[in-house]
């Protein structure tokens, strides 16, 4: 929207017609009230300004011969008398020539800020849309990263586990044939299974890491509760996880990106914080899901002073699933990391069902 269409709305010419005809009427008066002997052809330019500003040259060249005859008609009106007749015609033509350079000068500035306007404007949508477009790039980078790591951790348990599994079982076969016959060599072929069992326990963590929630709506819940079991387990703390009502999220992206950021929350928490305590809580309503995750830990620094990766990380996958990430340190001691999703429209949970 241009100058013209913000002062005028979308039809300028309906205002502005009547506005410089009233101003041309208004300054006339005072002129001829004030005599010839003051001039005040100067002030008759306010309303050319206007006519040719929000208006165009045409408007612009027809005020400006209405002021010229405004400013003859007061001073003859008001007594003037000129020694040739052709005095009030030359003075006529040059306050016309006047007011039409003016008119031209403020014509070309107008073209040129309506100029600027559009290419302002057009630059602005540019960046709009090449900002839009890094960001739809961004989180598809990040889903393909997410959907490549579910189809490895997927081949993991399915395919490498089940030939590990085969691999054991052949060897407990193996095993029971060999005991009665050779002892030692049972032994060995026991040493061996352990290892293909311990390879087994090993490529299902793995796979775990790579596919943490599974693709049902109630994924996310058992991805946060072996979150915790596990946490508990591997550092001697206690991590627990709190979920008053079931929570069934139908977008795997964004149950992925909840544990992610709960995973991050906690090993910041641990790892900078010292914490003994981590709560995982997970509730959601109508109006939107909210993860919250607390400590007991020494707290983080802010997010503006601290710079963290991790903390980046969890607010950019927020910021991906359009959820807001808040992080606070709690007034006695430990943080406090909240990220609310809002409840997606009911035709993208059909459309997704």
């Amino acid at each position: 929207m241009n100058t013209r269409s913000h002062l005028f709305g979308r039809h300028p010419l309906t205002r502005v017609v009547p506005l410089s005809l009233l101003l041309v009427a208004g300054i006339g008066l005072v002129d001829y009230f004030t005599g010839y002997e003051i001039s005040f052809s100067t002030f008759y330019l306010i309303p050319v300004s206007l006519a040719v500003w929000f208006g165009n040259r045409v408007l612009g060249l027809v005020i400006s011969v209405l002021c010229v005859a405004a400013w003859l008609a007061g001073d003859l009106a008001a007594g003037v008398s000129y020694s040739s007749s052709l005095v009030p015609v030359w003075n006529a033509s040059l306050t016309l020539a006047f007011y039409l350079i003016v008119m031209l000068i403020l014509a070309k500035l107008r073209h040129l800020n309506l100029e600027l306007e559009a290419r302002v404007h057009q630059r602005t949508d540019q960046l709009t849309k090449e900002i839009q477009e890094r960001a739809r790039l961004e989180k598809e980078l990040v889903e393909l990263g997410e959907q490549s790591q579910r189809e490895i951790g997927h081949d993991l348990h399915d395919t490498l586990g089940q030939h590990l599994t085969a691999a054991a079982f052949a060897g407990q076969v193996l095993i029971g044939q060999l005991e009665h016959k050779s002892p030692s060599e049972a032994a060995a072929v026991k040493n061996l299974v352990k290892l293909i069992e311990e390879s087994i326990g090993l490529t299902r963590q793995f796979a775990r890491g790579l596919q943490p929630v599974e693709l049902e709506p109630e994924g996310l819940m058992g991805g946060f509760q072996e979150l915790a079991r596990n946490i508990s387990e591997r550092f001697q703390l206690t991590c627990e996880f709190e979920c008053p009502e079931p929570v069934l999220l139908h977008d795997a992206a964004s149950s992925t990106h909840l544990y992610r950021i709960a995973q991050e929350a906690v090993t910041n928490a641990i790892k900078h914080g010292g914490a003994k305590f981590i709560n995982l809580s997970l509730e959601k309503n109508a109006e939107a899901t909210t993860l919250t995750i607390t400590d007991d830990g020494t707290g983080l620094p802010p997010v503006p002073a601290s710079g963290g990766m991790g903390l980046r990380i969890m607010a950019y996958r927020a910021s991906v699933i359009g959820a807001a990430f808040h992080i606070e340190r709690l007034p006695e001691s430990g943080t406090r990391v909240t990220v609310r999703l809002p409840a997606a429209p009911a035709n993208h949970h059909a459309a997704t069902d």
